[in-house]
């Protein structure tokens, strides 16, 4: 919000403002009162959240139109504590109200069911690192709630057609961001839970959803049974790691190394990691990954996987494979 001259639509004083939300993009902001207000470099106020989000569109002030690279560079909005000090003695009631809006706000952000945030692009996996460059308005504002409600999760969707964002996705959660000059970040992300989308809808521009988690359906064997043989074999030391040795360091530095083994394979209700590690690496559509990905059944899964290690073993290798070597020497 920015504090200017007085309308005649102002709210008398000492009176809550009416919300007046306007397009972030064109340089208005909403008509609240001052919530954590900071003051650009050039001298104008504006609340802490409402800047950002128009940063996030434009570097320049949303008033003046001067232009704000280096503030936005340095990162840090250093709170206007003389404006603070004086509302809170002036208004204490509204501002309470305020706080108390924002509360609420944060509040309903943080809930991991409902309303959840997703993000549209890629194939993610339980255990399996994603690094994601963000740049776009609305995932910018995002990431930035995601980790001002302490959360520091959202949910991973692709595309599909006829829908905005596929039925099934994986929860993320951020493990460092890497703030750009120009606003945009690089962000570490690792897959923890996978989930089935209940219902969809939007907030500020990007997707959102209630979701459900999935989970493996438990083999059990009765009274003088076995598990099937594969059980005991399953075991990320396959054939399938040679078939990649050509590109290994381009998988090591996207998809991180080989997973351990887990001593038991049902522990987690998503499987044993380094079977995702195997699906995200093989040379899959994302719709095929996606069907594995979805199906709770853990002895299907792996029986899939078996079948296309073997179809993979029995094709020629590549008449141009790419060099075992990084720019920093042997992998």
């Amino acid at each position: 919000m920015s504090r200017g001259p007085p309308s005649p639509s102002s709210s008398p004083r000492g009176e809550s403002p009416v919300r007046q939300p306007l397009d972030p993009g064109s340089g208005g902001l909403d008509m609240l009162m001052f919530f954590e207000p900071v003051t650009t470099p050039c001298g104008h106020t504006f609340c802490k959240e409402c800047l950002e989000r128009c940063l996030d569109h434009r570097p320049n002030c949303p008033l003046c139109k001067q232009s704000l690279r280096e503030y936005l560079k340095a990162g840090s909005y250093s709170p206007t504590v003389l404006l603070q000090d004086i509302m809170l003695a002036t208004f204490p009631a509204q501002l309470a109200e305020r706080r108390e809006l924002h509360q609420a706000e944060m509040a309903e952000l943080s809930n991991l069911t409902k309303n959840i945030p997703i993000f549209v692009c890629t194939m993610s996996f339980p255990g399996i690192a994603c690094p994601l460059h963000v740049f776009e308005p609305r995932y910018r504002l995002m990431i930035r709630r995601c980790q001002e409600t302490g959360t520091r999760r959202f949910g991973m969707c692709i595309y599909e057609n006829g829908k905005s964002f596929a039925d099934y996705g994986c929860m993320l959660e951020i493990r460092q961001i890497e703030l750009l000059a120009d606003g945009r970040s690089l962000v570490d992300t690792i897959g923890r839970r996978r989930f089935r989308v209940l219902s969809r809808g939007h907030r500020d521009g990007y997707h959102t959803a209630d979701i459900e988690y999935l989970e493996d359906k438990k083999v059990r064997a009765g009274p003088g049974q076995k598990p099937p043989l594969w059980w005991d074999r399953a075991s990320p030391q396959t054939p399938s790691t040679f078939l990649f040795r050509p590109c290994r360091w381009h998988i090591l530095m996207h998809h991180g190394p080989l997973p351990e083994k887990e001593e038991d394979i049902q522990a987690s209700a998503d499987g044993p990691t380094w079977c995702w590690w195997l699906i995200s690496i093989l040379p899959l559509e994302p719709s095929y990954q996606l069907n594995l990905f979805s199906t709770t059944s853990l002895c299907a899964r792996l029986t899939q996987l078996q079948r296309i290690l073997a179809s993979l073993l029995q094709q020629p290798p590549a008449r141009h494979p790419l060099p075992e070597h990084s720019p920093r020497g042997r992998v």
